[in-house]
Protein backbone atom coordinates (compact mmCIF):
# COMPACT_ATOMS: atom_id res chain seq x y z
CA UNK A 1 0.00 0.00 0.00
CA UNK A 2 3.14 2.59 0.58
CA UNK A 3 4.08 1.76 -3.29
CA UNK A 4 0.70 2.41 -4.16
CA UNK A 5 0.45 5.87 -2.22
CA UNK A 6 3.74 6.82 -3.41
CA UNK A 7 2.52 6.00 -7.25
CA UNK A 8 -0.84 8.26 -6.55
CA UNK A 9 1.58 10.89 -5.31
CA UNK A 10 4.12 10.63 -8.34
CA UNK A 11 1.17 10.71 -10.65
CA UNK A 12 -0.71 13.76 -9.62
CA UNK A 13 2.61 15.87 -9.94
CA UNK A 14 3.27 14.47 -13.14
CA UNK A 15 -0.01 15.16 -14.40
CA UNK A 16 0.45 18.69 -12.43
CA UNK A 17 3.11 19.34 -14.54
CA UNK A 18 2.27 19.19 -17.61
CA UNK A 19 2.09 21.68 -19.54
CA UNK A 20 -16.02 22.78 -26.11
CA UNK A 21 -16.91 22.35 -23.19
CA UNK A 22 -18.42 20.15 -20.37
CA UNK A 23 -16.55 18.73 -17.34
CA UNK A 24 -14.21 15.84 -17.72
CA UNK A 25 -14.30 15.40 -13.63
CA UNK A 26 -13.85 12.85 -10.96
CA UNK A 27 -16.54 12.75 -8.46
CA UNK A 28 -18.79 15.72 -8.76
CA UNK A 29 -21.55 17.46 -6.95
CA UNK A 30 -23.74 18.69 -10.14
CA UNK A 31 -20.95 20.94 -12.31
CA UNK A 32 -17.86 21.31 -10.33
CA UNK A 33 -16.15 18.26 -8.87
CA UNK A 34 -16.63 20.26 -5.75
CA UNK A 35 -17.18 17.66 -3.41
CA UNK A 36 -15.12 15.54 -0.78
CA UNK A 37 -16.43 12.20 -1.52
CA UNK A 38 -14.15 9.53 -3.09
CA UNK A 39 -15.42 6.67 -5.27
CA UNK A 40 -15.38 3.34 -2.50
CA UNK A 41 -12.14 1.51 -3.06
CA UNK A 42 -12.65 -1.69 -4.64
CA UNK A 43 -15.72 0.21 -6.98
CA UNK A 44 -16.04 0.99 -10.35
CA UNK A 45 -17.74 3.88 -11.64
CA UNK A 46 -19.31 4.51 -15.14
CA UNK A 47 -20.93 7.86 -15.65
CA UNK A 48 -22.86 9.77 -18.70
CA UNK A 49 -23.29 13.24 -18.58
CA UNK A 50 -25.48 15.37 -20.84
CA UNK A 51 -26.04 19.09 -21.47
CA UNK A 52 -28.58 20.48 -23.66
CA UNK A 53 -30.84 23.41 -23.99
CA UNK A 54 -34.45 23.32 -24.43
CA UNK A 55 -36.81 25.63 -26.11
CA UNK A 56 -34.37 27.05 -28.23
CA UNK A 57 -34.73 24.87 -31.62
CA UNK A 58 -32.39 22.79 -33.31
CA UNK A 59 -28.40 23.69 -33.74
CA UNK A 60 -28.00 26.84 -36.05
CA UNK A 61 -31.20 27.90 -34.86
CA UNK A 62 -30.14 28.48 -31.13
CA UNK A 63 -30.26 25.00 -29.62
CA UNK A 64 -26.82 24.33 -28.33
CA UNK A 65 -25.26 20.97 -26.57
CA UNK A 66 -21.64 20.16 -25.26
CA UNK A 67 -20.45 16.32 -26.09
CA UNK A 68 -21.45 13.45 -24.04
CA UNK A 69 -18.90 13.21 -21.88
CA UNK A 70 -18.50 9.34 -20.60
CA UNK A 71 -17.03 8.59 -17.71
CA UNK A 72 -14.87 4.85 -19.10
CA UNK A 73 -14.14 4.22 -15.15
CA UNK A 74 -13.45 6.05 -12.19
CA UNK A 75 -11.70 3.58 -9.72
CA UNK A 76 -11.73 4.18 -5.61
CA UNK A 77 -8.52 2.88 -3.54
CA UNK A 78 -7.07 2.84 -0.24
CA UNK A 79 -3.89 4.37 0.31
CA UNK A 80 -2.58 3.47 3.84
CA UNK A 81 -5.05 3.08 6.54
CA UNK A 82 -6.82 6.21 6.47
CA UNK A 83 -6.05 8.00 3.09
CA UNK A 84 -8.16 7.43 -0.05
CA UNK A 85 -7.36 7.71 -3.45
CA UNK A 86 -9.36 7.59 -7.31
CA UNK A 87 -8.37 7.54 -10.42
CA UNK A 88 -10.33 8.21 -13.50
CA UNK A 89 -10.68 8.34 -17.47
CA UNK A 90 -13.54 10.41 -18.92
CA UNK A 91 -13.92 10.87 -22.85
CA UNK A 92 -15.97 13.52 -24.52
CA UNK A 93 -17.61 12.71 -27.87
CA UNK A 94 -17.60 14.26 -30.66
CA UNK A 95 -14.23 16.02 -30.23
CA UNK A 96 -11.04 16.07 -32.14
CA UNK A 97 -9.36 15.43 -28.53
CA UNK A 98 -11.58 13.06 -26.73
CA UNK A 99 -9.70 11.77 -23.61
CA UNK A 100 -9.43 13.36 -20.41
CA UNK A 101 -7.59 11.91 -17.12
CA UNK A 102 -8.10 13.17 -13.13
CA UNK A 103 -6.68 11.88 -10.06
CA UNK A 104 -7.43 12.95 -6.28
CA UNK A 105 -6.33 11.85 -2.92
CA UNK A 106 -6.66 12.85 0.59
CA UNK A 107 -8.29 12.49 4.16
CA UNK A 108 -12.09 11.46 4.03
CA UNK A 109 -14.25 13.82 6.75
CA UNK A 110 -13.81 12.38 10.17
CA UNK A 111 -10.15 9.79 8.77
CA UNK A 112 -8.18 12.46 10.61
CA UNK A 113 -10.14 12.69 13.93
CA UNK A 114 -13.96 11.96 15.02
CA UNK A 115 -14.55 15.73 13.82
CA UNK A 116 -12.08 16.27 11.12
CA UNK A 117 -13.04 18.32 8.11
CA UNK A 118 -12.23 16.35 4.81
CA UNK A 119 -8.75 17.11 3.20
CA UNK A 120 -8.31 15.98 -0.47
CA UNK A 121 -6.47 17.57 -3.09
CA UNK A 122 -7.34 16.95 -6.79
CA UNK A 123 -6.17 17.23 -10.49
CA UNK A 124 -8.76 16.75 -13.48
CA UNK A 125 -9.33 18.09 -17.04
CA UNK A 126 -6.12 16.64 -17.82
CA UNK A 127 -6.04 16.84 -21.59
CA UNK A 128 -3.96 14.96 -24.47
CA UNK A 129 -3.35 18.29 -26.59
CA UNK A 130 -1.04 21.02 -25.28
CA UNK A 131 -2.19 24.29 -25.75
CA UNK A 132 -5.88 22.80 -26.02
CA UNK A 133 -7.16 20.21 -23.61
CA UNK A 134 -4.46 20.64 -21.33
CA UNK A 135 -6.77 22.62 -18.43
CA UNK A 136 -4.63 20.86 -15.57
CA UNK A 137 -6.77 22.24 -13.02
CA UNK A 138 -5.47 21.27 -9.14
CA UNK A 139 -7.88 21.93 -6.44
CA UNK A 140 -7.55 21.73 -2.62
CA UNK A 141 -11.03 20.32 -1.32
CA UNK A 142 -12.63 20.44 2.40
CA UNK A 143 -16.11 20.34 3.21
CA UNK A 144 -17.81 18.65 6.45
CA UNK A 145 -21.70 17.47 7.16
CA UNK A 146 -23.53 20.03 9.40
CA UNK A 147 -25.31 18.89 12.58
CA UNK A 148 -28.67 17.25 12.86
CA UNK A 149 -28.45 16.53 9.10
CA UNK A 150 -29.06 19.83 7.84
CA UNK A 151 -26.86 18.41 4.50
CA UNK A 152 -22.84 18.99 4.09
CA UNK A 153 -20.82 22.10 2.84
CA UNK A 154 -17.94 21.58 0.48
CA UNK A 155 -15.17 24.47 -0.63
CA UNK A 156 -12.41 24.64 -3.04
CA UNK A 157 -9.59 26.14 -4.22
CA UNK A 158 -8.49 25.89 -7.67
CA UNK A 159 -5.69 26.89 -10.41
CA UNK A 160 -5.14 25.68 -13.90
CA UNK A 161 -3.17 25.93 -16.96
CA UNK A 162 -3.07 29.74 -17.66
CA UNK A 163 -2.16 28.74 -21.28
CA UNK A 164 -5.31 27.54 -21.61
CA UNK A 165 -7.70 28.35 -18.93
CA UNK A 166 -8.48 31.93 -20.13
CA UNK A 167 -11.97 33.84 -20.61
CA UNK A 168 -13.89 34.53 -24.29
CA UNK A 169 -11.93 37.60 -24.55
CA UNK A 170 -8.74 35.98 -23.83
CA UNK A 171 -7.75 37.59 -20.30
CA UNK A 172 -6.16 35.07 -17.83
CA UNK A 173 -8.50 33.69 -15.97
CA UNK A 174 -7.30 30.51 -14.46
CA UNK A 175 -7.95 30.41 -10.53
CA UNK A 176 -10.98 30.53 -8.57
CA UNK A 177 -13.01 29.01 -5.95
CA UNK A 178 -15.48 26.87 -5.63
CA UNK A 179 -18.29 26.00 -3.08
CA UNK A 180 -20.97 23.13 -3.42
CA UNK A 181 -24.15 21.85 -1.15
CA UNK A 182 -25.78 19.14 -0.86
CA UNK A 183 -28.66 17.13 1.47
CA UNK A 184 -30.87 14.12 1.54
CA UNK A 185 -34.37 14.60 0.96
CA UNK A 186 -35.44 11.31 1.48
CA UNK A 187 -32.60 9.02 3.02
CA UNK A 188 -30.85 7.03 0.40
CA UNK A 189 -33.76 7.83 -2.10
CA UNK A 190 -33.54 11.72 -3.17
CA UNK A 191 -30.83 14.52 -3.00
CA UNK A 192 -30.80 17.91 -3.53
CA UNK A 193 -27.52 19.27 -4.84
CA UNK A 194 -26.37 22.95 -5.75
CA UNK A 195 -22.54 23.85 -6.57
CA UNK A 196 -20.91 27.15 -8.57
CA UNK A 197 -17.71 27.57 -9.53
CA UNK A 198 -15.70 31.51 -9.93
CA UNK A 199 -14.21 32.31 -12.62
CA UNK A 200 -14.88 33.72 -16.52
CA UNK A 201 -13.76 30.71 -17.71
CA UNK A 202 -15.12 27.24 -18.90
CA UNK A 203 -15.58 25.96 -15.81
CA UNK A 204 -16.89 29.04 -14.24
CA UNK A 205 -20.85 28.32 -13.61
CA UNK A 206 -23.28 26.41 -11.28
CA UNK A 207 -25.92 24.22 -11.21
CA UNK A 208 -28.95 22.96 -8.93
CA UNK A 209 -30.45 19.64 -9.26
CA UNK A 210 -32.17 16.68 -7.38
CA UNK A 211 -30.47 12.68 -7.49
CA UNK A 212 -32.71 10.15 -7.84
CA UNK A 213 -31.41 6.60 -6.43
CA UNK A 214 -32.71 3.69 -7.98
CA UNK A 215 -30.60 1.51 -6.33
CA UNK A 216 -27.48 2.77 -3.82
CA UNK A 217 -25.42 2.17 -6.72
CA UNK A 218 -27.20 3.48 -9.73
CA UNK A 219 -28.80 7.37 -9.71
CA UNK A 220 -29.31 10.25 -12.05
CA UNK A 221 -29.33 13.98 -11.71
CA UNK A 222 -31.64 16.04 -13.85
CA UNK A 223 -31.61 20.11 -13.18
CA UNK A 224 -30.33 23.48 -14.65
CA UNK A 225 -26.45 24.21 -15.20
CA UNK A 226 -25.48 28.17 -15.92
CA UNK A 227 -22.08 29.84 -16.89
CA UNK A 228 -20.27 33.17 -16.09
CA UNK A 229 -18.90 33.47 -19.68
CA UNK A 230 -21.75 32.93 -22.43
CA UNK A 231 -18.87 33.85 -24.93
CA UNK A 232 -17.44 30.29 -24.00
CA UNK A 233 -20.31 28.13 -22.59
CA UNK A 234 -23.07 29.61 -24.61
CA UNK A 235 -26.51 29.47 -22.73
CA UNK A 236 -28.38 28.15 -19.72
CA UNK A 237 -28.49 24.34 -20.07
CA UNK A 238 -29.88 21.64 -18.53
CA UNK A 239 -28.19 18.63 -17.38
CA UNK A 240 -29.29 15.19 -16.92
CA UNK A 241 -26.32 12.87 -15.28
CA UNK A 242 -26.44 8.95 -15.27
CA UNK A 243 -23.94 6.93 -12.39
CA UNK A 244 -23.41 3.45 -11.77
CA UNK A 245 -20.85 1.67 -9.72
CA UNK A 246 -19.93 -1.52 -10.15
Amino acid sequence: MMKLGVGILALLVVLGAATHSALATPSTEDWTPCIIDFQPPGMTHFGMDEYFTVGHKGPGNGGESFPTDLTLFEWGAHVGKKAQAEFGVDVLEPTDDPLFLNAKIGYPEGTLSPNAPALELQIFNVGTKRGATDYNIVNFITGKSLPNNQGRIHASYYIGNSAVLRSSSGANANTGYMVAYDRWLKKDKVQFAADYASGKNYIGGGGVGLYYYFTPNISILAGPVWFNDKGINGKMKWTTQLDMNF
